[in-house]
């Protein structure tokens, strides 16, 4: 610390522990915490108090430690995650979180674990309003919060309960039915791990504060990055005197521009789209492109202020909306797409117009979406550091290997010269398969030759990163006179943005899904990806699709209506079954668990009904409303290859140890992917140590995104475990119907000839010590889409159907939200509470979409002004879990961290529809625009 910026001694007790620290009057309790006193455990995911991540005790009671200066902490005690250790009960809240899966990402875990340890100290007895209360200053976007309610309201009971070991744990977390469903396979089989509820095996370093996130790791000595920001959505820009503006800026040491990048200054997801800069030349596509990087001492950034950077800006007029981007007299974004249009997709089969113009029933509408923050609690962060000639670069990514390639490009280096080593990852979502820190901290350090380090502001991480795409879709849809749907059209235009990013992808996507998951032989779907000035719009759990399933399964709603058919047997009706071609030409082979899916919610459906009904034949403002909605969604990439590779090696001093490349963002695949390894061995899942996915030690396995990693690094993962399988019983000369057993390093293999012990330690081996080794790919059988959009863009889907209820007040416009019923054919639940967990989420993010979440530019820019679901958001979520095996997958799974979303916002929407009448046909449904639209149809009532 600069002795300019030392006002006096901070004297507090930490943890028990007492500490005295130098520091400023108004540092901060979690900077202090997390910089002086190495207790990273305390999160920072906004520096304003709004997400809660930064929960601490202070004399024993909760408070956001970004909110509390170091000025008022004089003689003041504070507990953090890291105490939790030296509290029986913090413990037990710990043991309950690690039981119930109530951590996913983590980032926000240590929040929620303090402001729980502050309720049940306080109160002995809590219900499920009493979490609510205490907990609803914590923000969480991973989990739905049900976990998270059941942890705490079981929290006392883990009191009594000793530390169990991992080979416990596996039991540990089943509950009795599962225990009872299991116990004559597992009597068969001790090794069946596959299905069971084990416990993330990366959950304890969550709980206990120990896990690295993008901001908790960096040499001591790494300077620190700051970018310089456009404030306008479009402007031309000239940079001044640099070298005289940094000789006046004390403890800044080099401002970086478009000129400092050794390589190309460009970057993009697809091998001919690199058209966004690491920093603007010229000119400003959208509000929060970086023109320029300061790099300098922490002192010296935290002093800089940037109203005093050289910069001057010449406002233009930005293209705000596809509407504005396609009228004859817009600008081109781009010199390469003169018109605007990014990238066209459709899917075209039989004549749909034709049908759709004599049908017997017809449903038309318009429908739009906005932008939609990833919001999740982690900002960007990350630090780089040069080696020699090679660069390594420590941050939170979904795509190791694609940043890798990326940065590479950047630096004007060859790949094999970069390494990527994720850091945790605090919620992802899609918004971390762009890159973000990553370029710039790569030419900073490069050229600086020390470590850089960077945290985006909240403000700065929603302004500069990417979106869930604003869509506009025009959809006709038409059935016969007994339901049978005969035609679906739709013409949907996305906002992209200024930079392509997944453009592309959500414009090839949407057409094949643009129909929905029923029988339709007339289909005609268009899309289009089209350039504005406004924020960048990416990957979103989806791409697309839950926008798509807005429009399709409201105008189904209707035709169900007009056919006189229940909402629920039109869709069993037209589902796709096994054997069924899709709009695509492609015939469904199996695992299309649709109609199961609705046979399962057949009795609560009957039941909401039911209740709506009673709520609704009582007078008042409020008016009760059933939705129903239906989704698939293709695994992996469309129409192309999709590989994974995994490697598993035995070494000599017996360590069992799986080089796993697919990053765990917080879904479980670190668990779930080592369960079908362990099952496919014969170990169990302890035997193994696991490596992550660092691009100098592990296989691609390809990016954490499209519900991909479960599929196809499962299958990877059970083809690697199967090679080492069969490495071991050709070296034994032993049959498939081989035990093995590992103890230190003695390797015992069980056959019907006997018992062959194997002395790892005495073995001959290869580099690493690795004594026997499997190596394991697996890329999912596609096929090319044609002009007409007719091939193979997946080899498996998931299927889904969900239930809302909800509560509509007439006068108002407001909604609560009564329940939830989900139904998934997920192939095979490799882990029930961790597919529990994505659907929890999930479901909650539909939530966010259908009722509140709306990004704007310079006026959502931090989690006060944006909202999403809390605990008092999020209604009781029923489960049903349909297993309808796909023999391409790992012991017939499939994935589901999208498919979790799909169905929620159109369910939803369909259930304001019973409740009131009308179809909402513009999301987030604010109150005001329902009022509006109860107002237009006469419908609404006196508050």
């Amino acid at each position: 610390m600069r002795a300019s910026e030392f006002l006096g001694a901070v004297t507090l007790a930490v943890n028990g522990r007492k500490a005295e620290i130098a520091a400023r009057a108004d540092m901060r309790l979690s900077r202090l915490l997390r910089e002086e006193l190495g207790l990273t455990g305390t999160k920072v995911g906004c520096d304003a108090g709004d997400c809660g991540a930064c929960t601490v005790l202070i004399d024993d009671e909760q408070a956001c430690a970004c909110l509390v200066p170091a000025g008022q902490l004089e003689g003041r005690r504070v507990t953090t995650v890291e105490g939790l250790a030296n509290d029986p009960l913090g413990r037990a809240l710990q043991d309950s979180f690690h039981y119930h899966g109530a951590a996913q990402c983590g980032i926000c875990t240590p929040g929620m674990l303090m402001a729980s340890l502050d309720l049940l100290r306080r109160e002995e007895f809590v219900d499920a309003a009493a979490v609510e209360t205490a907990l609803g200053g914590v923000l969480c976007r991973c989990t739905g919060y049900l976990k998270i309610y059941e942890a705490v309201l079981d929290a006392r009971r883990f009191l009594d309960i000793e530390e169990t070991t991992a080979e416990d744990q596996v039991a540990e977390t089943e509950d009795e039915d599962a225990q009872a469903a299991g116990a004559a396979a597992a009597a068969a089989d001790d090794m069946a791990v596959v299905g069971r509820r084990l416990a993330r095996l990366d959950g304890r370093p969550k709980l206990d504060g120990s896990e690295s996130y993008g901001a908790d790791l960096a040499p001591p000595e790494a300077l620190w990055l700051r970018a310089i920001r456009s404030p306008h959505a479009r402007a031309r820009f000239r940079i001044g005197d640099l070298g005289a503006f940094v000789s006046n800026q004390p403890g800044i040491f080099r401002v970086l521009t478009a000129a400092d990048v050794p390589g190309e200054n460009g970057f993009g997801i697809f091998p001919d789209l690199k058209e966004q800069p690491v920093f603007a030349e010229g000119e400003v596509r959208y509000r929060g492109e970086a023109v320029a990087a300061v790099i300098g001492e922490r002192a010296g950034i935290d002093a800089f202020d940037i109203g005093r950077f050289p910069i001057s800006w010449e406002p233009l007029e930005p293209l705000i909306g596809p509407d504005a981007a396609l009228s004859p007299n817009a600008h081109a974004s781009h010199s390469f797409r003169p018109d605007n249009v990014l990238v066209r997709g459709r899917v075209e089969r039989g004549d749909a117009q034709s049908v759709l113009a004599t049908a017997t029933h017809q449903a038309e509408g318009l429908f739009e979406t906005g932008f939609v923050e990833h919001a999740y609690v982690e900002p960007e962060a990350g630090f780089a550091r040069r080696v020699g000639d090679r660069i390594e670069i420590f941050a939170s990514t979904q795509a190791p290997y694609m940043d890798r390639d990326e940065v590479a490009r950047v630096l004007g280096i060859q790949p094999g010269d970069v390494r990527i080593i994720p850091s945790a990852c605090g919620g992802g979502f899609g918004g971390k398969l762009d890159v973000s820190v990553q370029p710039m901290l790569a030419v900073a350090a490069w050229q600086m030759g020390v470590p850089v380090r960077c945290t985006y502001t909240r403000p700065e991480s929603m302004a500069a990163t990417t979106k869930r795409h604003p869509s506009v879709i025009s959809a006709r849809a038409a059935c016969d006179a007994e339901g049978r749907i005969l035609a679906y059209a739709s013409d949907a235009d996305f906002d992209t943005g200024a930079y392509s990013s997944w453009g592309p992808t959500v414009a090839g996507r949407v057409p094949v899904h643009g129909a929905g998951p029923y029988l339709v032989p007339n289909v005609l779907n268009r899309a289009r990806a089209i350039y504005t000035n406004g924020p960048v719009a990416g990957a979103f759990r989806g791409f697309g699709v839950p926008q798509a399933a807005i429009a399709h399964e409201a105008l189904y709603d209707e035709l169900a209506e007009k056919c006189g058919l229940d909402r629920l047997e039109f869709r069993f009706l037209n589902a796709l079954r096994a054997a069924d071609e899709t709009a695509t030409g492609q015939v469904l082979e199996a695992s299309a668990g649709l109609a199961q899916c609705l046979d399962a919610l057949r009795p609560h459906w009957a039941r909401l009904l039911a209740e709506a009904g009673a709520v609704n034949a009582a007078s008042g403002a409020v008016r009760r409303g059933v939705g129903i909605a239906c989704m698939w969604y293709g695994i992996g990439n469309t129409a192309l290859s999709n590989p994974s590779r995994m490697r598993i090696a035995l070494k000599r001093d017996g360590r069992l140890i799986f080089f796993n490349g697919a990053v765990d963002i917080g879904q479980g695949s670190t668990t779930v992917l080592t369960q079908i390894a362990a099952q496919a061995l014969g170990l169990p899942v302890e035997a193994f140590t696991l490596v992550g996915g660092d691009t100098d030690k592990t296989f691609d396995a390809g990016k954490s995104s499209a519900s991909r990693q479960t599929f196809v690094s499962g299958k990877a993962a059970e083809n690697a475990a199967l090679a080492l399988r069969a490495e071991i019983l050709r070296h034994t000369n032993a049959g498939e119907d081989a035990r093995l057993s590992l103890e230190g390093s003695r390797l015992t293999v069980t056959a019907s000839g006997g018992v062959t012990a194997i002395d790892l330690a005495a073995s001959p081996a290869g580099k690493d010590g690795i004594v026997f080794e499997g190596i394991g790919d697996f890329d999912p059988p596609t096929e090319p889409l044609d002009a007409k959009g007719q091939g193979v863009p997946y080899a498996t889907y998931g299927f889904a159907a969900q239930i809302a209820s909800l509560d509509v007040d007439m006068a108002l416009g407001t909604i609560r939200l009564d329940r939830f019923v989900a139904a998934h054919d997920v192939g095979r639940a490799v882990n029930p509470t961790l597919v529990e967990g994505q659907i929890h989420g999930g479901i909650a993010q539909g939530i966010g979409l259908a009722l509140m979440e709306e990004y704007i530019p310079g006026r959502t820019e931090n989690l006060h002004d944006y909202l999403i679901p809390t605990f008092g958001d999020v209604p009781r979520i029923d489960i049903v879990l349909v297993e309808d095996h796909e023999p391409l997958g790992p012991f017939g799974a499939k994935g589901v961290g999208e498919p979790a979303l799909v169905p929620a916002a159109p369910a939803i929407l369909g259930a304001i529809r019973h409740a009131t009448g009308i179809t909402i046909r513009q999301v987030p449904a604010l109150p005001h625009r329902i009022r509006a639209a109860l107002m237009a149809a006469g419908l609404a009532q006196e508050a």
